[in-house]
């Protein structure tokens, strides 16, 4: 088996969007990315903290001042063929076990730049499976296997990124450059991310990326699109960038040119949030457009067009991007970034509980006893529903401590969350087992007894023991709550369950 389950509560793990993330699946062999076991464990993953930029709302910052500048040189640099945006498949990953066995890689270009874990410069040790997909495979690369992907030197005029992901220990190996020669690895650097923390390349130090930021947290994936919302900040590829110049989260720079209104490097931008999206726009289309609204995406490379990455995944349905590329780049603007005590990552984040876990009645009206903590200004308090097989109405939702009424037995999970426009969004849940209890009376009904009880859902199993016997025997199944039984001159007892 890929996977197993860790204890972890559900209701313990909350990403940025709101989303329970469930407990966090167990890696034990190399996983590839366009699987549905890749999916269950991307999809549990807290990838970056919830105040890393990857992570952050953007839909609020303003806009910088020359943004309409910069944008209008981002658009000029493109032929007018070219002024649209564009998704291309391309990086792709592979989930491995912590406990991969390192293997040595050759860093050919940048080794002074390059994470080598362990290794003896130039060489790395890098957790390298032997299904470690190439960029651009399998949907880019002509039919190709696997293993010609890996080795085939004569598509090193590509990027031929690989991308190792370790969810146990929250680690992102990125390659560049990346080949298979002579039964041994190279590549013209590599770079590690911890995926839990907030930590920078070193200042200067590129990646797989000419800005220095990772590749992982940004890709735009099969599961998330299937959830209809890309959780995210995205890769942004610009024709030109600025020299010298670049932008917390970013590192480094990768240019000549000296425009005043050339992007920098880590320069962030989103889609106007009066851009409409088309109703019959597929979900994947969707998705992705939600996402650049609302987490936009970074300047990270240079190229040929105004572009955004997304996985090689062969499950895309046929024309699921069709209609991207007539959205124009007008529609995008560039915002006012936050630094690394700024925004989310300032003090004085909202804190909340949502209580403890409750067994009720369904006829109950139930106390919720949230709380909220803020030292800024007081936060938005909003209770919702995150599931359930009914629904639960609150009497006052925007206030933490607060009741609540349910239409239905079943396992609830409600959502607590706290929001002050500046941090990320504070979220606990609590689990709420509402119960309908069997109400039974038993009277005698000529030469019978008559059963009739209350509460439950049928269908119902009704049971019967006579009084000097120790089980129980089922007696009839129905779908009513009325049974009429034979009256005998013995006692007996009766039960009614679910």
């Amino acid at each position: 088996m890929a996977l197993s389950a860790s204890g972890l509560s559900h209701a313990e793990r909350i990403n940025q969007e709101g989303r329970i993330l469930g407990p966090a699946p167990l890696v034990t062999n190399a996983i590839l990315f366009d699987t549905s076991e890749a999916d269950a464990v991307v999809s549990a993953l807290q990838i970056f903290p919830v105040t890393n930029p990857f992570n952050e709302d953007i839909s609020g910052l303003p806009r910088l001042g020359n943004s309409d500048a910069i944008m209008a040189q981002v658009i000029s640099d493109l032929p007018s063929n070219r002024r649209t945006l564009r998704l291309f498949q391309e990086m792709n990953f592979v989930l491995t076990p912590d406990s991969q066995p390192l293997l040595q890689i050759d860093f050919t270009d940048y080794p002074d730049e390059s994470d080598l874990h362990g290794g003896s410069f130039p060489y790395g040790l890098y957790p390298i499976p032997s299904n470690l997909p190439i960029e651009g495979w399998p949907t880019q690369t002509d039919s190709e296997t696997l293993a010609e992907a890996q080795t085939d030197a004569a598509q090193l005029g590509g990027d031929r990124h690989a991308i190792m992901v370790q969810p146990g220990a929250g680690r992102s190996f990125e390659t560049w450059h990346t080949l298979l020669a002579g039964g041994n690895w190279q590549a013209a650097n590599g770079a590690i991310f911890d995926l839990n923390t907030n930590a920078l390349r070193p200042d200067g130090w590129t990646s797989g990326d000419a800005a220095g930021l990772p590749m992982f947290p940004a890709l735009i994936r099969f599961d998330e699109c299937e959830r209809s919302m890309v959780e995210h900040a995205c890769r942004i590829v610009v024709k030109r960038s600025l020299y010298n110049s670049y932008i917390y989260p970013a590192t480094h720079y990768a240019s000549t040119n000296t425009l005043p209104n050339l992007p920098s490097m880590g320069q962030r931008l989103r889609l106007k949030a009066g851009f409409a999206i088309p109703a019959n726009w597929t979900r994947e289309e969707k998705a992705v457009l939600l996402g650049l609204k609302k987490y936009g995406g970074f300047v990270a490379d240079n190229g040929g067009f105004f572009s955004i990455s997304i996985t090689p995944d062969d499950r895309w349905p046929d024309g699921a991007f069709d209609d991207i590329a007539t959205v124009g780049l007008t529609n995008f603007e560039v915002v006012q970034s936050t630094g690394p005590n700024e925004g989310p990552r300032s003090p004085g984040a909202p804190a909340v509980s949502a209580g403890p876990d409750q067994t009720v009645s369904l006829s109950q009206i139930i106390a919720l006893a949230g709380s909220v903590t803020s030292s800024n200004s007081a936060p938005l308090v909003q209770w919702k529903m995150y599931s359930g097989p009914g629904v639960a109405t609150f009497a006052h939702a925007f206030q933490p401590n607060t009741t609540a009424t349910f239409s239905a037995p079943g396992i609830y999970t409600l959502e607590l969350s706290a929001a002050d426009g500046v941090h990320a969004v504070a979220y606990d849940a609590v689990i709420i087992n509402v119960t309908d209890p069997i109400s039974l009376n038993a009277a005698a009904f000529g030469a019978n007894v008559q059963l009739t009880w209350l509460g439950g859902s049928p269908p119902f199993i009704v049971d019967q023991t006579p009084a000097s016997a120790s089980g129980w025997t089922p007696a009839v199944t129905t779908s009513v709550r009325i049974l009429v039984v034979p009256a005998t001159n013995a006692a007996a007892f009766f039960r009614v369950r679910n």
